[in-house]
């Protein structure tokens, strides 16, 4: 009998282990998700175009599906929109727009991308945080810019490098020949590592730390083991011209492509021949420049742990309106606690020069803040640098090749490199191959995946409820004799930016705001922006008052006053139109 109640007391523990048990799942962060979907994994391309379909089958009432475009290989630049209809159009809210994956290999920001998706549709109506902002904002998420180069990356012979560019053909090396020269799977074994050759007056020895790691041979340094040359990574010359590897499939860069500050080729390699030349950057163009609601913008790329926005070159720093980069630097501050090991910088000040980045573009020519992640520091696998030091030191982590080889031996128990073995090259002649794989270094491990999808789900949630956020603080409307009537409207932006940057306003980008007021019977006498509600100065318009332009839009966290005088009776209705922050309309009766 004991034995059986100990049997029974098992099984009954094994079933509660299985699901944790919740007093109330709705409050907590542990709930069942209506769409099951593994964080911990990378997704090919159609294998994330059915996840995308899954969620989007599994809440059609906030999820909908379409293509922006084709990429050059003929592939869809699948969109999700995530919107709630019932309280409003997405065209009729600001909006968000977040993208992954404009480079090939940066695979992880299409996951990044799809865990917003997923987050934003599970949680609505469970987190009342979710909810409102699901409500009163729009997202637009383009989880892969360039499914081209994820498909190659995926399915095709790369490095921890490769391949950013797209699938259009380029003649890298000049010979009139394009993409017949790319990287080779000598040992079949599914990698591009490196190739390494012994040899008399080589400049690289191994490591006395660790064999596997390859050091430079200091001139005063008397070597007394092997000496080695290191050949690049694995292939032959396929195109017989004395090069290896010279001519890999594609060869230029999307995101030197956008119109903004644009160089050509000889200035700012992988621009291609115009801005926009591409399919997959002119119909993303074409996307946002459809959507001028877009108020916020996010574009995930791969390593550095960053949080960058522009200017991208010196030369474009009088482009950035200092009350603009306030606002920006403020954002990612935040951004930066959220996201352990990331740093706040400026593009290049802190990175390097980019001409014709996207952010860019959308920052300059658009007026919407944005910025660019760098999703994947090897600090957060590798940890604390173990010398110590400074504490920018300590924050940017251990690194090198010693590093490296450490976490792959003990956190992911050899997963991440190839052991050198020998290989008989046919033009090189004995070699050894080995070292990274594609899936290290640029690529978080699995079981960090899903931490770095949230966190910067996290940033992009805060970023977008900064977004411009407009209510009727007061609408007054006080008679003052024979049928005429003086209406104030004060319209309140509760959000920290603007529903018109510095940058929008200075470039004279887009429409102003604007309010309107109308009746059947209704004659506007006078109207303007009211400057000083206690003296009543206004700021007339000479014609056609009844709409008030207010070209500087509303500041976060302020309230702009409209007033007017009007005659007639009945009722009124008044709007308020700010592209980037969304629509009011109510009625007053004149009597």
């Amino acid at each position: 009998m004991r034995h059986l109640i100990l049997i029974a007391f098992v099984l009954a523990g094994t079933v509660l282990a299985s699901r944790p048990c919740l007093a109330d799942e709705a409050a907590s962060p542990y709930f069942e998700p209506k769409v099951k979907l593994a964080f911990n994994r990378l997704y090919d391309y159609p294998e994330l175009v059915e996840a995308m379909r899954a969620l989007v089958e599994g809440h059609p009432e906030l999820l909908s599906m379409a293509s922006a475009g084709k990429s050059f290989e003929g592939r869809d630049l699948w969109y999700i929109t995530i919107n709630n209809p019932e309280t409003g159009s997405d065209t009729s809210k600001p909006a968000f727009y977040c993208e992954g994956n404009i480079h090939g290999n940066e695979v992880q920001a299409a996951e990044a991308c799809l865990y917003m998706v997923w987050y934003l549709a599970e949680n609505y109506g469970r987190l009342d945080r979710v909810t409102e902002m699901v409500d009163q904002r729009a997202f637009y998420v383009v989880p892969t810019v360039n499914p081209d180069g994820r498909a190659w990356w995926f399915n095709g012979p790369n490095t921890t490098n490769s391949s950013r560019s797209g699938k259009a053909p380029i003649d890298d090396d000049r010979d009139g020949l394009s993409d017949e020269d790319g990287y080779d799977d000598l040992n079949g074994d599914g990698q591009i590592t490196q190739m390494r050759r012994k040899s008399p007056d080589g400049p690289y020895a191994v490591s006395p730390i660790d064999p596997r790691a390859m050091v430079p041979i200091r001139p005063d340094q008397e070597v007394r083991g092997d000496r080695y040359e290191l050949l690049g990574n694995e292939g032959i010359d396929n195109d017989g011209d004395g090069r290896v590897n010279e001519d890999a499939p594609g060869g230029y860069d999307m995101n030197r492509n956008w119109p903004a500050d644009w160089q050509p080729n000889h200035i700012q390699g992988g621009a291609g021949p115009y801005p926009l030349c591409w399919p997959e950057t002119r119909a993303i163009a074409e996307f946002i420049l459809d959507r001028p609601n877009i108020a916020g913008v996010q574009s995930y790329h791969n390593a550095g742990g960053m949080i960058l926005r522009g200017p991208a070159h010196p030369s474009r720093d009088g482009e950035y309106p200092r009350e603009d980069e306030n606002l920006a630097r403020t954002i990612g501050e935040v951004g930066a606690r959220l996201l352990p090991f990331y740093r706040n910088w400026i593009i290049y000040k802190d990175l390097y020069a980019v001409r014709g980045g996207f952010v860019n573009w959308t920052y300059e020519h658009l007026g919407i803040f944005s910025y660019t992640n760098e999703l994947w520091n090897n600090a957060q696998l590798l940890g604390p640098s173990p010398a110590g030091g400074s504490t920018l030191e300590q924050a940017v982590g251990a690194s090198g090749q010693e590093a490296q080889l450490f976490a792959n031996d003990r956190l992911m128990m050899g997963a991440n490199f190839v052991e050198w073995a020998p290989f008989d090259h046919p033009t090189y002649g004995p070699i050894e191959i080995g070292g990274f794989v594609k899936e290290s270094q640029r690529v978080p491990p699995p079981f960090m995946m899903e931490e770095l999808c949230h966190r910067n789900t996290a940033f992009v949630l805060y970023h977008a409820d900064q977004m411009p956020l407009l209510r009727w603080r007061d609408v007054e409307v006080e008679a003052i004799g024979e049928g005429v009537f003086q209406i104030t409207a004060e319209v309140e932006n509760t959000r920290v930016l603007p529903t018109r940057s510095a940058q929008a306003r200075r470039r004279n980008i887009g429409l102003p705001d604007r309010a309107t007021i109308a009746g059947d019977d209704l004659t506007v006498l006078g109207g303007g922006r009211l400057l000083d509600r206690d003296f009543g100065q206004l700021d007339p318009v000479e014609h056609g008052p009844e709409r008030v332009m207010l070209p500087n839009g509303v500041s976060g966290r302020s309230i702009e006053r409209i007033r007017w005088f009007v005659q007639g009776s009945g009722e009124a209705t008044i709007r308020f139109e700010a592209e980037k922050g969304g629509t009011l309309e109510t009625t007053v009766t004149l009597e």
